[in-house]
């Protein structure tokens, strides 16, 4: 492992990662158990995840946590994963700050159950001054609800004249997101296999660099993680030029 870590160039890594962490049921069921119980085994790959990369100085990881498609989930299942949200704030709280993390959360928090969002809100505002890492948790999200509602906000301001209809541009529009002050996501990890986005960041994951690994989310671990920066390192990223226009670039 320490060899995979040498490996990384730190000049080269992406600035943003953002993770579906799918396979929770999947490893609960297959050791016989609740759905749940896969959940509440997740979360040493989510503290392996930042720890990782605080370590890399990556500054901003982002989770998909919790989408609004989730919300459908049978109710034991979602009282659960609350309860989970809660009682995993509280306790990494202490080491959130110890370790300098500063913690945020998009989505549409406001349908949080109400002692959820309590909690957040006091991690989030505890967390306020942290600088070594934005760990960002996305939870009742989902990226189409999020551009419509920035359609909407922009929409309103149009109306009232306090936005140039012909001034609108890709920079508005980020001011109009959950996202907006977080930079574009640069490496995208899926795990259990899956290989799509679902309905997550879809804006801001234009040119990201998609990685998916059949590790089931539970199992997770610091090496894993290198492998996909390792495999993020050998893509060329060309944001629609050619090679060579990279290479004089770079040089």
């Amino acid at each position: 492992m320490e060899e995979k870590l040498r490996r990384i160039n730190l000049h080269k890594k992406p600035n943003h990662i953002a993770v579906i962490m799918d396979g929770n049921g999947r490893w609960a069921k297959g050791k016989g158990m609740q759905r749940v119980f896969g959940h509440r085994n997740a979360l040493t790959a989510i503290r392996e995840t930042a720890d990782t990369a605080s370590e890399l100085d990556i500054e901003y990881v982002t989770l998909y946590a919790f989408s609004t498609e989730n919300w459908n989930r049978p109710k034991l299942e979602v009282d659960a994963l609350m309860s989970l949200l809660v009682s995993t704030l509280k306790k990494e709280l202490p080491e959130f700050m110890r370790k300098n993390v500063r913690v945020n959360a998009i989505g549409d928090l406001n349908s949080l159950p109400a002692n959820a969002q309590r909690v957040l809100a006091h991690v989030i505002d505890q967390t306020k001054d942290n600088s070594k890492i934005t760990l960002t948790f996305a939870l009742s999200y989902g990226a189409r609800e999020e551009i419509v509602n920035a359609i909407k906000n922009i929409s309103k301001k149009v109306v009232n004249n306090e936005i140039d209809i012909e001034k609108i541009n890709e920079k508005i529009i980020n001011t109009h997101l959950y996202t907006f002050n977080l930079p574009d996501v640069d490496l995208m990890i899926r795990t259990s296999g899956e290989q799509r986005i679902s309905n997550f960041l879809l804006w801001q994951m234009a040119y990201a660099e998609l990685y998916f690994t059949e590790v089931l989310w539970p199992d997770f671990r610091r090496e894993d993680l290198l492998d996909a920066i390792l495999d993020y390192q050998n893509r060329e990223r060309r944001f629609g030029k050619t090679s060579e226009q990279i290479e004089e670039t770079n040089e």
